[in-house]
């Protein structure tokens, strides 16, 4: 069965490969975040405009071929970072402002957290870098250990819904992709910031730009005092875009690396602990001619954990190193002027060498094809399919999505589609006093299933409502009997079945007067889970039942661009809570930025995950300075 089905996949690839077509000049595919740029203006004004640009956004998320957001049938939610930075510290704060992310944070400033969608666990959730996997072989709760800074990025965004026919494993929930920024001058700028529980950071952002060729460098370190006790903190990235054509084609060459040591406090255990993680990536994504591209990812992650007991003699360490390598080639074909044809395989491998979860290695492959056509002007569909091959053992993961534009800026579409999950080295083989892993866990799968509404007359006005369900099977999680027979058990990696969520998904952006945006969005999960009967589990019952986020971003007396927005979260048999959040910038004689952050106006005290506090207020001061620019 599993043989037979790549087999049809891998043969209509090449038959409808081979079939004559109208040649197209080539564009970026799914692991290609970087659409061509648009022609950049001679010069700009010397206030920065912070507010989204009214204009076509191309996304390459939840598509196998670049498309306009109001043509993409998938839901897809664009995070602008690049125009909106100077209001923004670190990028986990420009996360917030989707209610359909729900990230769970352990300390400021994003020094480690777990990103969910749609009720998902983090685990469930794929991290993409430029369309080249992120997500760690380890634990999931390193996922987010993207070694980029926030003046690297020039958006986020955002795939809700099962993703594994586009991705592979792990996109259960979505698939969230940092896109980084292309240079559009030639320029170097500094910056530092000081603010409270002793934050003190600094940055560079280097960019040239000539003819063909690009180069982008970000540099940034971020210190804390910490705001309580064993939660310091030091935060240490640099990052390198490269791109540039040759004969063969277009070329992009990624490196980043960070360094991040801070006090663990409650973390993972009632307990003091310390831990430091370090992580490299390097990608390419090389072009051959006008409709083959060949892309490359590695990825080396460490992570040493420290338990601090009260006994010095006894100060139990974790040394954990994985490295990952990723592989794919794909095409893309123009069959007729609306129908386009995308196919290829991809390659990955991974490993662990540590001190607690032993030594391992896996390795797995995949082929996939997908079909996009057009008809009438209005309907557009997507049928796609991918098979993917671990060990004896395979994945067939199916996807079908279709739009249907109404007229008048109204446009209805939905999806249907399958994704699974494999264990994490920590999920099989862990094993402390607190946790235990299961060799014997079986992949996660589930269904997605989707249907929405978009509003966008090309005005002042835009939103969008979706209904959303999945039905999981085999879902992992650590768990025991409740009440637990001993308080000293451990929880134990287990497969759950039965795991379903229902929801909704609905925002509203409105452009109004004098340069101000508005934005309101909000998400109902409802989860049904029969399985946790009788158990108490880690992660899968934690998810956010309310989530609203209302925003707003204009323009004060005096030149001076501000944001302020307000999230309101309810998690599962929790009560609300709400944080404010806001900023302000204003550039003076066009080389000097000051920026001004305030976090947790309000002094909500608050836990995004159980046990671990977050801080209270906090504020944020800092000075960027242009030291040279060149225009082309």
């Amino acid at each position: 069965m599993t043989t037979s089905k790549l087999a049809l996949i891998v043969s209509l690839a090449l038959l409808l490969g081979t079939l004559p077509g109208r040649a197209f000049a080539q564009t970026p595919g799914p692991a290609d975040a970087s659409p061509p740029p648009a022609p950049q203006p001679a010069a700009s004004p010397p206030v920065p405009d912070l507010q989204v640009p009214e204009k076509t956004i191309i996304v390459v998320t939840g598509t196998f071929e670049p498309a306009p957001l109001e043509e993409i049938n998938r839901s897809v939610e664009v995070i602008p970072v690049l125009d909106t930075a100077p209001l923004y510290h670190y990028w986990t704060e420009a996360l917030q402002s989707d209610a359909s992310l729900d990230l769970r944070q352990r300390g400021q400033n994003g020094i480690q957290g777990d990103l969910s969608v749609r009720g998902s666990t983090f685990g469930q959730t794929l991290i993409l870098l430029d369309g080249l996997r992120v997500n760690d072989a380890q634990t999931a709760h390193h996922n987010l250990d993207v070694p980029i800074p926030l003046d690297g990025l020039e958006r986020i965004e955002v795939l809700r819904g099962s993703g594994s026919t586009l991705y592979g494993a792990d996109a259960m929930g979505g698939a969230v992709n940092f896109i980084p920024a292309v240079p559009k001058a030639t320029e170097v700028r500094v910056g530092s910031q000081v603010g409270n529980f002793g934050v003190n950071s600094q940055n560079l952002d280097a960019s040239f730009l000539r003819g063909a060729f690009s180069e982008q460098v970000t540099l940034w370190r971020d210190f804390s005092t910490g705001f309580r006790s064993d939660r310091e903190y030091r935060d240490t990235a640099a990052f390198s875009r490269s791109g540039f054509s040759t004969a063969l084609g277009q070329t992009t060459i990624l490196l980043g690396i960070s360094d991040k040591p801070f006090g663990a406090d409650q973390f993972y255990c009632n307990c003091d602990s310390f831990e430091r993680t370090k992580a490299w990536f390097t990608g390419l994504r090389q072009g051959i001619g006008k409709n083959t591209e060949f892309d490359f990812g590695y990825r080396r992650h460490t992570d040493q954990f420290v338990l601090l007991l009260s006994d010095p003699t006894l100060v139990p360490v974790n040394n954990h190193i994985d490295e990952s390598y990723q592989f794919a080639l794909r095409r893309r074909q123009e069959l007729s002027a609306n129908t386009t044809l995308s196919f290829g395989g991809e390659g990955f491998h991974d490993s662990i060498d540590s001190n607690d979860l032993g030594q391992h290695s896996r390795a797995r492959g995949a082929g996939y094809v997908n079909l996009d056509a057009r008809a009438l002007g209005r309907l557009s569909l997507s049928l796609g399919a991918r098979e993917e091959f671990y060990g004896s053992e395979s994945e067939f993961t199916p996807s079908v999505a279709a739009g249907y534009s109404l007229g008048d800026g109204w446009r209805l579409k939905g999806s249907v589609s399958r994704a699974f999950r494999i264990p994490t080295y920590t999920d099989l083989y862990h094993s402390d006093p607190f946790n235990s892993g299961n060799p014997n866990l079986k992949p996660e799968s589930g269904w997605s299933y989707e249907g929405g509404l978009v509003w966008n007359p090309g005005g002042r006005w835009k939103g969008q409502a979706t209904v959303f369900h999945s039905r999981q099977s085999n879902v992992i999680d650590y768990v025991r009997t409740n009440p637990p027979k001993n308080l000293n058990d451990p929880y134990v990696a287990e497969n759950l079945e039965n795991l379903n969520f229902t929801g909704f998904e609905g925002s509203l952006f409105a452009r109004l007067p004098h340069g101000q945006q508005v934005s309101v969005s909000y998400t109902a999960i409802h989860g049904a889970q029969g399985a946790l009967q009788g158990v108490t589990a880690r992660y899968t019952s934690n998810y956010p039942t309310h989530r609203a986020v209302v925003g707003w971003m204009g323009e004060l007396p005096g030149n001076i661009q501000a944001r302020s927005q307000i999230g309101v979260d309810q998690r599962f048999g929790a009560d609300p809570y709400a944080v404010w959040d806001a900023a302000l910038t204003r550039e003076f004689y066009g080389r000097v930025r000051a920026n001004l952050g305030f976090s947790n106006l309000s002094s909500t005290r608050y836990e995004e995950i159980a046990n671990v506090a977050m801080p209270g207020r906090s504020v944020i001061f800092g000075l960027d300075l242009l030291l040279w620019r060149k225009r082309h």
